[in-house]
């Protein structure tokens, strides 16, 4: 399993975002239910937010984007992905 940090900077279109949000939101439940997202959440001047996905590969990381109510809804402008080597930390199994 892989492990990516997942950067998204919003548009200007609050309207659509918060429109979006509820479906945006049970959608991630969902993906953590089945262990896919460990944590998510916006930034506090509410430009974008940061997710940390596990999932196999990019390639299924890209799919549960793509997947994403805000993507069909066009709210996030960019989305930045880096894969994360995590090595220590509260939130890590011993």
């Amino acid at each position: 399993m892989a492990r990516f940090a997942v950067e998204l900077v919003f548009s200007e279109d609050q309207e659509g975002r918060l429109a979006a949000r509820p479906a945006h939101r049970e959608y991630l439940a969902g993906l953590v239910e089945r262990g896919v997202l460990l944590l998510s959440g916006p930034w506090e001047d509410q430009t974008g937010a940061l997710l940390v996905y596990e999932v196999a590969d990019e390639d299924e990381l890209r799919s549960v984007l793509a997947a994403d109510p805000y993507t069909p809804a066009g709210v996030v402008v960019e989305t930045r992905v880096h894969e994360w080597q995590t090595v220590l930390g509260a939130w890590l199994p011993s």
